[in-house]
């Protein structure tokens, strides 16, 4: 399936491995164990939001400069900056120092987002493009998902070392912190030699079709809007409404996000098949019915389960979603593109964050389900209608 792929996008792939362990811990540790630690939850949905509103401010600059300037140094610089933040967090306990972190982190983001779409759209075609996409969802999402299972193993460690659970957990913010200085020098090594078209600013005034890509990605936030409300807050929601601590919630979402990675396996298939946006649409149609049904189920056993259903089929849709932009974006302005697409899908998915923090903290914990599930049907909807004529090109 991924023997078409590019070599050197398969090594850049799988340059971001330690990163992605990294930050799959730290979703766990703001989203679960901070809340064991008695931060609130409107303060975490405010950490989670306040990184999505700084990657809606930086986006488009970021986006207009690595057309122009080159995008391999702006993939560095946002690889660059994750370190610094996760040592942040694991060396002070002030509000306001997490609350900048998470805004330099909307930053590293921003930063990164602007280029990496973009370079792997460069080095493919139609023949490869579904496939590289697919791996390079694969492969973050099994080690941010290891990254989510890791205090699992903390009891143990506790045990054998004696030392509390708050130190443990500290202790493995400094060393992920720590071995992520590493990634931005790999990524450094792979594209030495990569060479790419720089957009003059004449260029980038006449080329690119932007009221196309405004209108995906408008469609697409509501998609952001609706999963802002309870996915970036899964860890809090089981916590709250099932009293499962990041003990179980973190190796609970490893679960999942494993599942979701290896459900992308079938996308390109399902592309070859039916066609980009007919599998856009067929799973992420699917996985909607499943999420609507979350705000009903008492047992947490089997609501882990119909979770993961819905994530797996919902996320198989994700590298063709990233595919499909970039074939519908002219190659000079796809930095441009990947920029705008995330800044319009993060900041209605940021605000909802913070209103899904306050709601769940009220103890409407079904809420957040119901209206994410009317939002993603209504996107979806919209996807088909406005796009079923237009096809990717080169």
């Amino acid at each position: 399936m991924f023997a078409s792929v590019p070599r050197a996008v398969k090594l850049l792939v799988f340059s971001q491995v330690m990163n992605n362990f990294a930050f799959g811990y730290f979703i766990i540790y703001v989203s679960a164990y901070l809340l064991e630690n008695r931060v609130g939850a409107d303060l975490i949905g405010a950490i989670i939001g306040i990184q999505g509103i700084a990657i809606v401010l930086f986006g488009v600059p970021l986006g207009l400069l690595s057309d122009r300037r080159g995008r391999k140094w702006f993939l560095i610089a946002g690889n660059l900056l994750l370190a610094p933040i996760i040592l942040i967090f694991a060396f002070t306990d002030s509000v306001a120092l997490w609350l900048i972190a998470s805004a330099i982190g909307g930053l590293a983001e921003a930063s990164a987002l602007s280029s990496w779409n973009a370079i792997i759209a460069d080095q493919t075609d139609l023949s490869n493009r579904d496939g590289a996409f697919s791996l390079s969802f694969i492969v973050s999402n099994i080690f941010i998902s290891l990254g989510t299972a890791l205090p699992f193993f903390f009891p143990i460690l506790e045990t054998a070392t004696g030392l509390s659970s708050s130190v443990i957990h500290r202790e493995a913010l400094v060393v992920l912190g720590s071995a992520n200085f590493l990634a931005p020098l790999f990524i450094f090594a792979l594209l030495r030699n990569y060479r790419e078209k720089i957009v003059t600013r004449e260029e980038a005034s006449q080329r690119g079709s932007i009221s196309l890509l405004l209108k995906f990605s408008g469609i697409n936030s509501l998609i952001g809007l609706g999963a802002g409300l309870i996915i970036p807050l899964i860890g809090t929601w089981l916590k709250l409404k099932f009293g499962v601590p990041d003990t179980y919630s973190g190796p609970f979402l490893a679960v999942s996000g494993i599942t979701i990675a290896f459900s992308a396996v079938g996308s390109s298939r399902l592309s070859a098949k039916f066609g980009l946006l007919k599998s856009i649409v067929l799973t992420s149609g699917s996985s909607t019915l499943f999420m609507f049904s979350l705000a009903f189920i008492p047992s947490v056993f089997l609501a882990g389960g119909v979770y993961v259903v819905r994530a797996a089929m919902m996320n198989m849709s994700a590298p063709l979603m990233d595919s499909y932009l970039m074939g519908i974006i002219a190659p000079d302005r796809r930095g441009l593109a990947s920029s705008i697409s995330a800044i319009i899908w993060r900041l209605p998915n940021s605000v909802s964050t913070i209103v899904g923090g306050i709601i769940l903290a009220s103890g409407s914990y079904d809420l957040p389900w119901i209206a994410a599930s009317l939002l993603y049907a209504t996107a979806i909807g919209l996807l088909y209608v406005n796009f079923k004529n237009i096809k990717p090109k080169g």
